[in-house]
């Protein structure tokens, strides 16, 4: 038999935590000596210790976990409820795998700062195209907004365009403007390029985006995370020639390989 000071060093918890939960029937001690009130627990008492650490950690509540081990909830039931938690735990780590993105894109800006290469900035006409679209609002312009609205898009977009017996003919293409209500929030168009006119029944845009006679155009390499730096050196160059910009860049996806590192995005700013 363990003290619950032995059994808490064993366990790797504390004894208040194990005082609790014996207080609200989740592990009750062994033994309890009804004179001193001293707590003793067996061995055979850490895999039940185990699984309610265990359990805790996956995000459940006590009540879940009380539940779980008095065998409330059944087999199906606890694997529903595990597969939710895993999908909320691996949607939990691609929001902080892009946030680490930001977070190193801004630090390269800041690293970069007096000697960003702007001599990679190209102006050019851009040729109207015809794109099928789908948009959505996001909170603000940032990639941390930006992300979760536009991914979903482009993907619900490919689902319709092949649905609709619709093939792209080209790159896909980004473009964005102030959204109507206001408070830095932005209408997000995710398009691709298409040959094809407006059908009836289709339940996406085809949209015609005219021709910009004049564009500062930079190239991006990598995750859109990751776009702050380019989008900056694009600033600069701006500011340093007195160019002043006509409206949001559009984003044209050159080449969009599984692995996110490798993706080349042309950024087309109009000029006024």
């Amino acid at each position: 038999m363990f003290t619950i000071g032995d059994f808490a060093r064993h366990g790797r918890v504390s004894a208040r935590m194990l005082r609790h939960y014996d207080a609200i029937g989740l592990l009750r001690p062994e033994r309890t000596d009804p004179f001193s009130g001293y707590r003793y627990y067996a061995a055979a008492q850490l895999a039940q210790l185990n699984r309610i650490i265990a359990l805790k950690d996956l995000g459940f509540t006590l009540q879940q976990v009380r539940e779980i081990l008095e065998e409330r909830v059944s087999s199906e039931e606890l694997r529903g409820m595990l597969t939710l938690r895993r999908a909320e735990l691996e949607e939990a780590m691609a929001a902080a795998a892009a946030g680490l993105a930001q977070v190193e894109a801004r630090l390269r800006s800041i690293e970069s700062e007096g000697h960003m290469p702007t001599e990679d900035v190209i102006v050019k006409s851009i040729p109207a195209v015809r794109v099928a679209e789908l948009t959505a609002t996001a909170a603000g312009y940032g990639p941390e907004h930006i992300g979760p609205v536009i991914s979903p898009l482009y993907d619900e977009l490919f689902r319709r365009i092949e649905a609709a017996g619709v093939t792209p003919t080209g790159p896909g293409i980004a473009y964005y403007e102030d959204a109507p209500e206001g408070d830095g929030a932005i209408l997000v168009h995710a398009g691709v390029t298409v040959a094809a006119g407006p059908r009836p029944g289709q339940d996406f845009e085809t949209v015609d985006l005219p021709a910009i006679e004049r564009a500062a155009t930079i190239v991006h390499r990598g995750p859109m995370d990751a776009i702050v730096p380019t989008a900056q050196i694009l600033g600069r160059w701006m500011d340093a020639g007195c160019h002043r910009s006509a409206g949001y860049a559009r984003e044209v996806s050159l080449e969009c390989p599984a692995d996110r590192e490798k993706w080349v995005t042309e950024l087309q700013e109009p000029l006024g």
